[in-house]
């Protein structure tokens, strides 16, 4: 289903399903067989997400897309693999680590960029605990869904980690930075058991 701006609106209980698939894409690259979910027709439209995966509670790799430009189910599936497997800065999952990592899908609404004079400006269109923020500047770029507020509360702590995962250093800013902003629906596997 999508609004009048094209974006896909899942149904609420889309975690029932989103979940077991990217648990299912994991799976199979470790050899081992999940139940995958029946195919449900809103798959097919374009989506963006971000597989995070966390261990003992403590990330275990996080990657996802920005922009949808394919099939729902088949960015689920990649971002599935590659957080698990392609995440640089983890060791690749390991089969004796699949049944205890918790699965968490963000699926993420359009960009909106923010148009801003300075960074004063700026942090003061940051809506805490509700966006997530991408920062440009030249072939400099960092994101951050908006879980990320619940360890970083204040936007200018936000911001500053943000420059520093760019690349940059925290208190970094200059007239061509670029920021857009967008919204997520969540799921984890450990909600849905509840």
């Amino acid at each position: 289903m999508r609004t009048e701006t094209g974006l896909l609106v899942p149904p609420q209980d889309a975690g029932t399903v989103l979940l077991p698939l990217a648990r299912a894409a994991i799976a199979r690259k470790l050899g081992k067989s999940h139940p995958a979910p029946a195919e449900a027709h809103w798959l097919r439209e374009q989506g963006a997400c971000f597989i995070t995966l966390k261990h003992c509670e403590k990330l275990r790799g996080c990657i996802g897309t920005l922009r949808a430009h394919r099939a729902l189910a088949d960015d689920v599936t990649a971002n599935a693999e590659a957080a698990a497997f392609r995440d640089p800065r983890f060791k690749p999952l390991t089969a004796s680590e699949f049944e205890t990592v918790e699965v968490e899908l963000s699926l993420l609404s359009a960009l909106e960029p923010l148009t801003f004079t300075g960074e004063d400006e700026a942090l003061a269109q940051l809506r805490a605990g509700r966006d997530g923020v991408v920062f440009e500047y030249g072939h400099h770029s960092s994101t951050f869904l908006p879980q990320v507020w619940e360890e970083l509360r204040e936007p200018v702590e936000f911001m500053a980690h943000l420059k520093y995962k760019a690349g940059l250093p925290p208190d970094f800013w200059d007239a061509g930075v670029k920021l857009m902003r967008y919204t997520v629906s969540k799921w984890r596997e450990s909600d849905l058991r509840a």
